[in-house]
């Protein structure tokens, strides 16, 4: 059933704009693929022969032992890494590995890949891959390709006809409806010195509300909340976003809670290339979920899909008997904690359009074929110098249907700093999915009562 998100363009504008082109639905015969030789949510479902083996419904049990607590065990523990990519043989390796990767193995000795087997764990709700199916010929880009019409809230483009219609699928991919989760964000020096900021975040889909009706407040996707809970000179500040469908139509609503001023404003710079949050400079608004909201300053590439060394099943960053000290060093995580596997990667090239501005000229996305997450990011300068390293450790959550990240981490090469984001291994109830939520809870006047001094 769809849920009214409908963006209708001006038919003359959306005409000139898309004529000759394919712009989003496919025909029935090509959505008949999706759960035949394609994956409910658009993958090839058989292997490569080799490494990578056919998906067979993904992982939706968990290991023995785990609580229903979302405190996430390593289903594969025991598995130990079938070889290791350094400075010795990285070259050797090159054609499977994005540039920033290489770059940071050549600039940090101990930044290393470790490859294991592959296991293909994505997998989501039964209403999701159905919603997914029912999008494949009904949805469409609109408004030169930063709307979307006819969406219901899946994958919108399960087969994409453009790298747009794969960015697409990453910003809207489902996170679980309406999820709860206290995570840590690390800036490390070039000593490796750090200090924790805490965030209490809620990220809720429109229709995933208490109090939903279709038609409410239809142009939002979700709301998002970003409550920081320390350190105490920060702690109190709240994010609020609003964020839109169609972000040119309507930009995404965003406001501030400053708990030192017991205010609230608007916050139009959290978008594109505005400050992340505490993150000393370290990342854009747009970094956060490795890319975020409208795609509008950049033309986008589809340049193939091709086989990579990417992270996944990253079950140890997750690990309670870790501390943060263990996993963060100088110029990187501890790689010996990180795990990679051989996955296809959707690869789409985004340059900066003639008149926008943006600190990243280009950038290059490794979007996991399974998950349609974003797997690896190389931001590039207005120079056309490589730049920042992303790279996302993703993980299954296993009674959730929901391929999700355990933590993401941006590399600035020519700082030699770096931020990690998502860090759990030392905070209390990490994860709470299907939290009760109401429209009311995501006001600018509901900011106040979210602060904490």
């Amino acid at each position: 059933m769809k849920t009214n998100k409908k963006l209708l363009a001006t038919g003359v504008l959306a005409a000139s704009l898309f004529a000759g082109q394919a712009w989003g639905a496919v025909s029935a015969d090509e959505a008949a693929k999706l759960g035949d030789t394609l994956t409910p949510m658009g993958a090839e479902k058989a292997g490569n022969g080799g490494e990578i083996p056919a998906w067979d419904g993904g992982l939706s049990t968990a290991p023995a032992g785990y609580q229903d607590d979302g405190i996430y065990l390593n289903p594969f523990a025991d598995e130990q890494p079938k070889f290791v990519i350094d400075q010795s043989n990285v070259d050797e390796y090159a054609d499977k590995l994005s540039p920033g990767q290489v770059a940071m193995i050549r600039q940090y000795p101990e930044y290393k890949i470790p490859v294991y087997p592959t296991h293909r764990t994505a997998t989501f709700p039964d209403h999701i891959q159905e919603e997914t199916r029912e999008n494949a010929t009904t949805t469409e880009l609109v408004a030169g390709g930063n709307g979307l019409e006819n969406y219901d809230d899946a994958t919108p483009f399960p087969i994409p006809q453009s790298g747009l219609e794969v960015i697409w699928n990453h910003i809207t991919r489902y996170r679980g409806g309406a999820v709860q989760r206290s995570v840590g964000q690390v800036t490390p020096t070039e000593s490796g010195d750090f200090s924790v900021v805490k965030f209490d975040e809620e990220l809720v889909w429109n229709r995933y509300l208490d109090d939903y009706e279709p038609g409410q407040d239809d142009n939002v996707l979700f709301y998002f909340k970003q409550a920081i809970t320390a350190p105490a000179r920060l702690a109190g500040n709240v994010l609020l976003v609003h964020e839109t469908i169609n972000q040119v139509k309507e930009p995404r609503r965003a406001w501030i809670y400053n708990a030192g001023q017991r205010r609230v404003r608007r916050a139009p710079q959290v978008a594109y290339d505005g400050p992340g949050t505490a993150a000393d400079g370290m990342r854009t608004s747009d970094n956060l979920d490795m890319f975020n909201g409208a795609p509008d300053r950049y033309n986008w590439e589809l340049m193939g899909k091709k086989e990579m060394y990417i992270p996944y099943n990253s079950y140890k960053l997750v690990d309670r008997d870790l501390s943060y000290d263990d996993i963060i060093q100088p110029g990187h995580i501890d790689q010996d904690l990180a795990r990679y596997e051989l996955h296809r990667v959707w690869h789409v090239r985004a340059t900066l359009k003639g008149g926008e501005r943006h600190i990243y000229a280009q950038r290059d996305f490794y979007i996991d074929e399974d998950s349609w997450q974003a797997a690896v990011i190389d931001h590039y300068d207005g120079r056309g110098e490589l730049w920042r390293v992303g790279e996302a450790h993703a993980m299954q959550f296993y009674d959730q249907d929901v391929p999700w990240y355990a933590v993401e981490s941006l590399y600035d090469l020519l700082s030699g700093r770096y931020l990690v984001l998502g860090l759990t291994n030392e905070e209390n109830n990490p994860y709470t999915f299907g939290i009760d939520r109401r429209s009311r809870d995501f006001t600018p006047a509901a900011l106040r009562r979210a602060g904490l001094r």
